[in-house]
């Protein structure tokens, strides 16, 4: 029995119970610099096919590469912030292979001499623990170009009638992030690669070398898996499933893989060194190819680029300018707001802490400012699919927001009303309360004649209330607060029941 004919599953704890798992995994992120990787073609893709090229990212005889200088600064800030050893020289090679997307029939990226090397990223798993993730290398190469396939069931180039090719993304630069085998995690090594991926998207987008949008392909990850039987050394065949564009995907690519591995394995078969496709729909991977080794790629130096040789003052400059690195930030965040470790795991898993930070920034509150964006706002983004960042909101709008509430100016429905209104583009927070009339009834004549209004409709409940039963006072509170449209300070008003109703509070 090979890997391509794989028995029923096993359960996951079965195969933990006979076999530990090593994972590799392999990070490609689209960098977002203006120009390509080796050309002056835009990396904007939103454009029709074929139209951001030239001869050079075309690989046109006679057209030559120049290297994106933006490119590797921003593979030097990666190298650091993954704490790795920066090279003192290195150089690109090429990369050999026949691919419909690859217009060169090469790929130019790095081999065995990478800009950065021997670093490491610790990650912090659900519950608290931290987990250290070792690199082996962060090097410079060139994105692909994009195939659709046409005619097939499955969007696959089996089965397909034909293929387009658009090569607008060819030569965008990229970093590839490789992991040394990631040993040790045991039954956690899923959630090991979840926060790795996790983690390591945080550092990029506070880096500012990507967005790191995995839905749009900027930042995707290569699973490889292996097994062997606890107890011994060497490790087992590996598999490599390709291209896994979320956080969830990760983790459920190589849960998979665990119990399938584990399956053939016990069913007395071999598994077979290969890429695999990994489905959204219910979590299973698929064979691909038999998986080349870097003999198969004939890598020789680049003959047509110089050695780069960044100078340790320009390294040491880069450092200079790294910021706080993510997981650094989050514990000094938790401590300073007195969160628990969930609560900072919840608001990390929003996409919260950038505009909460930012929000404080702009004058609120850390209290309010976590409210605000991981109550009303996150539900707004969950109802419409969207991060939070992408909503209509600034944080500055969030913080004027918290600063007409703590100014009495409005409560907290009226503060919802307020935020519906910016999100709808009704202006900014003064102007929607202007708009809508939303500011809190504060005259004290008004809200005394609304307090005798509710006491004579209610001569029953009122008289409940003298008699002691105080907590009846909320059904008073009520009828004023609709009598004023709910903007009306819901504390004052009951304040102001007591008092004509002659009972303490």
């Amino acid at each position: 029995m090979t890997a391509t004919t794989t028995p029923e599953l096993v359960s996951y704890e079965d195969a933990l119970a006979t076999y530990d798992p090593v994972m590799g995994l392999e990070v490609h992120v689209e960098l977002g610099t203006k120009t390509k990787m080796f050309c002056g073609c835009s990396t904007e893709l939103k454009q029709d096919a074929n139209t951001q090229t030239c001869p050079t990212c075309l690989g046109l005889p006679g057209a030559l590469p120049v290297v994106n200088e933006i490119g590797v600064e921003s593979a030097i800030k990666i190298g650091l912030a993954l704490h790795c050893e920066i090279a003192e020289w290195c150089r690109f090679a090429r990369k050999n292979y026949f691919y419909p997307d690859m217009p060169k029939n090469f790929q130019t990226s790095q081999y065995d001499e990478p800009i950065a090397f021997n670093g490491y990223l610790d990650v912090q798993l659900e519950d608290g623990e931290v987990f250290r993730v070792e690199i082996e290398r962060a090097h410079m190469e060139e994105d692909t170009g994009k195939s659709t396939h046409v005619g097939g069931a499955t969007g696959r180039i089996h089965g397909a009638s034909h293929s387009l090719l658009d090569y607008n993304r060819a030569g965008i630069p990229l970093i590839e992030i490789v992991t040394k085998p990631i040993v040790g995690a045991g039954e956690r090594a899923p959630e090991v690669a979840k926060a790795y991926v996790a983690e390591l998207r945080e550092l990029i987008k506070a880096l500012g070398v990507s967005e790191a949008r995995m839905e749009q392909g900027q930042m995707r990850c290569d699973v490889n898996l292996s097994l062997r039987p606890h107890g011994q050394e060497k490790f087992g065949t590996r598999s490599e499933t390709k291209n896994v564009n979320s956080l969830r995907s990760v983790e459920r690519a190589a849960r998979f893989e665990i119990q399938r591995h584990a399956a053939v394995l016990g069913a007395g078969g071999t598994i077979i060194q290969e890429t695999r496709h990994f489905h959204e729909d219910d979590g299973s991977t698929t064979s691909g190819r038999v998986k080349e080794e870097a003999e198969d790629y004939r890598y020789f130096p680049e003959p047509d680029l110089v050695p780069v040789a960044p100078s340790r003052e320009w390294v040491e400059a880069l450092r200079a300018t790294l910021p706080e690195l993510p997981l650094a930030q989050r514990n000094r965040l938790r401590e300073e707001w007195g969160v628990s470790a969930h609560d900072m795991q919840s608001i990390l898993n929003a996409g919260a802490i950038g505009p909460i930070v930012a929000t404080i920034n702009a004058g609120a509150d850390a209290v309010s400012a976590r409210k605000w964006w991981m109550g009303e706002l996150a539900r707004n983004a969950n109802e419409q699919g969207v991060d939070l960042g992408s909503l209509p909101i600034t944080p500055e709008h969030v913080a004027r927001v918290s600063a007409l509430v703590t100014a009495g100016e409005l409560n907290d429905k009226l503060a919802r009303q307020v935020i519906d209104g910016v999100l709808k583009g009704e202006g900014t927070p003064d102007e929607v309360v202007d708009k809508r009339g939303l500011k809190v009834v504060s005259d004290e004549g008004a809200l005394n004649a609304a307090v005798e209004e509710a006491i004579a409709g209610n001569p029953a409940i009122a008289d409940k209330i003298r008699g002691g039963k105080v907590a009846a006072v909320g059904a008073l509170v009520g009828a004023v607060m609709k009598a004023t449209r709910g903007q009306a300070d819901a504390a004052r008003v009951k304040e102001l029941i007591l008092e004509q109703l002659g009972v303490e509070g």
